[in-house]
């Protein structure tokens, strides 16, 4: 149930309640009013308008905005027409004008309907008419006046906060059922594709030949599948079958989603037209996950300006080309992605043998730069820094960390294998 129905409900209530409220007081004080008949036909009409339009007030589709304005001009002309069939000593006195508190429901109309500021455009109206009606800023009128405008107000505020209130809790519901529906799904795939993948990857890598890359390609569709399947992030991709330039037929694959947000901004090229445009890191990091990459990284999107988001991407893959020299065929490696409130931080771990103390500092002597120029140049550009952390016989540990902040200094440059 909406929690706008029970407000309706009492404003249907309390609009009857202060009609009857209205008549009784009028018919009490008939005969002194100097014109009772024009009074009484006001009356009339005003009875005869909660009749026709009771059911305005029952829900908020049904309540319209022309109905809100009539409510309100009934307001209005009841308390002017109560200058001109009463007395003046009544009037100055303090007697109540002929609609009295029903006046209040039209404004009480406008708060449920459209909010605070409805309710504040609509009780100044009655107020301005209850002070001309009254032609002084007695201290009745005036408490009356803002006793209405506070209240009508209130409850205008009141209503945008309870829809604001529905609205969310609507979102988790659809959040929370869409959660269940996905773990769902993630059921049935492990109990069925998840399984025959990893048995072709174990058939194909014992049968050999063909079969082995058949296994090697089902495997790497497995762990995009569980990638998919619990964070929602790696794009589908698709079998190239273009032939090479050996005429052979292809086996890489691109990418066949649209990505998530922000993933149009990228440019992995290094094209200027974007490059400050906020670009997903995850975009341009989760196509390496793979049979031997596995691939973390936050829930919410990890943006960079996408010329900076390509550096760090390029710094990646010359990282994990390095995995795939030095550390072997059989090694693993894992890309971790940290989203720091002033700077992004990339983590490529794998497990293969390490790297010798020195062994870097001799590379870059002998004129091997893969890793000053390929990995610490490009953070080095951005203002940012490439360290390692290796063990001999424990693996490899490389932290690229780049600031969200400025512009790439330098161009992009080639790759080269440390």
């Amino acid at each position: 149930m909406s929690v706008e129905l029970p407000l309706w409900r009492a404003l249907t209530g309390y609009r009857v309640l202060t009609l009857v409220y209205a008549v009784v007081i009028f018919s009490l004080n008939y005969t002194e009013y100097a014109h009772p008949l024009g009074g009484a036909a006001y009356m009339g009409a005003l009875t005869v308008w909660m009749v026709l339009t009771w059911r305005c007030t029952t829900s908020a589709e049904r309540c319209s905005r022309r109905f809100l304005f009539g409510d309100l001009g009934f307001a209005v002309v009841g308390i002017m027409v109560t200058m001109l069939v009463d007395t003046h000593a009544r009037v100055v006195g303090g007697a109540p004008t002929l609609p009295s508190i029903w006046t209040a429901g039209a404004a009480l109309g406008f708060a449920i309907k459209g909010g605070w500021r409805w309710a504040a455009g609509a009780s100044t109206v009655v107020a301005l008419a209850n002070l001309a009606e009254r032609q002084e800023f007695a201290r009745d009128t005036v408490h009356n006046v803002l006793l209405v405008w506070v209240a009508s107000v209130a409850i205008g505020y009141v209503v945008e906060v309870a829809r604001a209130s529905e609205r969310t809790l609507a979102r988790a519901l659809q959040i929370e059922a869409a959660t269940r529906e996905r773990e769902r799904l993630a059921r049935d795939i492990h109990d069925s594709v998840l399984q025959v993948l990893a048995m072709v990857q174990r058939r194909g890598a014992a049968l050999g030949g063909e079969a082995a890359e058949l296994g090697r390609m089902a495997g790497e569709q497995e762990v995009a599948l569980r990638t998919l399947v619990s964070s929602g992030l790696v794009p589908a991709k698709r079998r190239t079958t273009a032939p090479d330039a050996a005429g052979t037929e292809g086996t890489g694959y691109e990418d066949e989603t649209d990505g998530p947000s922000y993933g149009d901004n990228c440019v992995p090229d290094g094209q200027e037209a974007l490059a400050d445009e906020p670009c997903d890191v995850r975009a341009l990091l989760a196509p390496h996950a793979g049979a031997g990459v596995t691939f973390s990284e936050p829930g919410a999107p990890v943006l960079l300006p996408a010329a900076r988001a390509a550096e760090l991407a390029a710094a990646v893959s010359a990282a994990l080309d390095n995995v795939r020299v030095h550390a072997g065929p059989g090694a693993h490696a894992w890309i971790l992605v940290e989203d720091e409130p002033e700077s992004v931080i990339v983590t490529v771990r794998d497990d293969g043998p390490g790297i010798p103390e020195g062994r870097l500092a001799d590379a870059e002597r002998e004129g091997r730069l893969g890793v000053a120029l390929s990995i610490r140049g490009r953070l080095r550009d951005l203002g940012g820094r490439a360290e390692w952390i290796s063990v001999p016989g424990q693996g490899t540990e490389v932290e690229l960390m780049v600031p969200k902040g400025g512009a790439p200094e330098g161009g992009r440059r080639g790759k080269a294998g440390a």
